[in-house]
């Protein structure tokens, strides 16, 4: 084995040793520093440490507590329950619509209807109202009128239709007499009408009725014939005025009550 050999340190001058006390005098105060502002700093970086992780605790408590209430109040799908997202249309709420106040639409002119007057129905058992007087022959041509004729007053109205037509009375009455008595009128028959005035139907074929026969405006009498002092078949007709055989012109008197003879 080879001898081990110290190396001799060289020896430092005296300004030398100066300087390298000094350095290492300095060196033991930085290094005391140190340790005293490692010392100081070691408690308070241990104490933001600790509030670091009481602070990341209490924030995962939290965490925890938010994840329960959700999950609490998040519904739990029934079984056979679709999982699917629910269509934009059940989630998003329908858009809210302004109402829009309808025009006021203007009423309509009122028509006037006329009303139609509904009319009057006779009844049967009202008919139509008979008048009090009429033509004794309707529809016979006039051959002779009331006044003078050949030298004599001609008293009454002749009306001429064939023989054999229905003679009808002019008004409403009682039959005074009915048959031939000779006095030159033939056939003939009275009626008195209960007024004053009496009508004479003279010259007949035939008498339909009897002396207190009642009889009404229209009725059949006899039948027109040339009985008595007659040249043809005719009717002689007379109005007399307050008792018998006080004739009076039968035109006027006939015209007054609605009915023209033709004279």
């Amino acid at each position: 084995m080879a001898p081990v050999r110290h190396r001799r340190r060289p020896r430092l001058s005296g300004r030398t040793a100066w300087v390298v006390a000094g350095a290492v005098a300095l060196a033991g105060l930085g290094v005391a520093g140190a340790s005293v502002a490692t010392e100081r700093s070691e408690p308070e970086t241990s104490a933001v440490a600790l509030d670091d992780r009481l602070a990341a605790e209490r924030s995962a408590d939290d965490d925890r507590a938010d994840r329960s209430v959700r999950e609490s109040a998040t519904p739990t799908p029934e079984p056979g329950a679709s999982t699917a997202d629910p269509s934009p249309s059940a989630t998003t709420p329908a858009p809210t619509r302004t109402a829009t106040r309808p025009a006021t639409p203007k009423a309509a002119p009122k028509k006037t209807t006329a009303t139609a007057t509904p009319k009057k129905t006779p009844t049967k058992s009202a008919g139509t109202p008979k008048a009090a007087w009429v033509n004794p022959m309707p529809g016979a041509a006039v051959t002779s009128c009331y006044g003078p004729r050949w030298g004599t007053l001609h008293a009454g109205i002749d009306l001429a239709l064939p023989a054999g037509t229905p003679i009808r009375a002019a008004a409403a009455g009682t039959v005074v007499k009915a048959g031939d008595v000779g006095d030159g009128y033939g056939i003939s028959v009275f009626v008195d009408h209960g007024n004053g005035y009496l009508t004479h139907y003279a010259h007949l074929s035939v008498a339909s009725v009897a002396v207190g026969a009642k009889v009404t405006a229209g009725q059949r009498i006899g039948s027109e014939g040339s009985t008595g002092d007659s040249t043809g078949p005719h009717l002689h007709f007379e109005v007399h005025q307050g008792g018998m055989w006080n004739q009076i012109d039968p035109g006027p008197f006939m015209r007054e009550r609605g009915v023209d003879l033709g004279c």
